[in-house]
């Protein structure tokens, strides 16, 4: 199979279920968005396993594990609207339960973190400012996500998933400083 279709050229692409959109869409942007937070999470990960051996052991599963789903999540990006129920017989979808294992492991990388006393801003060690930039990416695919369901339906999985997405990759950024020794870069407001 060849890599390039030349079926794009004139600006438009095809969705999992026929339909045509221009390469500009609201949705293309956002499965697009999706794409780019793997691929961010990815670099994540690699930062991770080469500067924090103990993050890498607590967390490279489940990173490994959100980056299926995040491909999963752009599949569905990628299916014409009313079609989701065609993909899903090739694929389990995010589901609630999919949040909820997000939201355990925010739990479980809080514990031994100091309280936070001001905002964090991105940095400390490599890992965690990576983790920040992936933070960055999600929000952002979230904030597209919301705007594409204000036209065409979006599950409510996905939204919520991609919410409890950057909270986990914040946490991780924090526990990435702390279990390195470093302190967590406060935001100090000018005077």
């Amino acid at each position: 199979m060849k890599i390039y279709t030349r079926t794009g050229d004139d600006g438009d692409t095809g969705l999992f279920g026929g339909a045509r959109v221009p390469k500009a869409s609201l949705r293309v942007e956002a499965y697009g968005t999706v794409d780019e937070a793997n691929a961010v999470l990815g670099r994540a990960r690699l930062a991770v396993a080469s500067t924090s051996q103990a993050l890498a052991a607590e967390s490279d599963e489940l990173l490994a594990r959100i980056q299926s789903h995040l491909f999963t999540l752009g599949a569905e990006l990628a299916t014409a609207p009313t079609k989701e129920a065609k993909l899903a017989l090739k694929m389990a979808l995010l589901e609630e339960a999919d949040a909820t294992t997000l939201e355990h492991a925010i739990d479980a990388a809080e514990e031994g973190l100091p309280p936070l006393k001001s905002f964090v801003l991105p940095g400390g060690t490599e890992s965690a400012a990576e983790l920040h930039v992936a933070r960055c990416v999600v929000r952002r695919a979230e904030r597209l996500l919301v705007a594409l369901a204000a036209e065409e339906p979006v599950r409510r999985e996905c939204i919520v998933y991609l919410n409890r997405l950057s909270d986990l990759l914040f946490t991780l950024a924090r526990r990435a400083n702390h279990l390195a020794g470093v302190a967590d870069v406060p935001w100090l407001p000018s005077k």
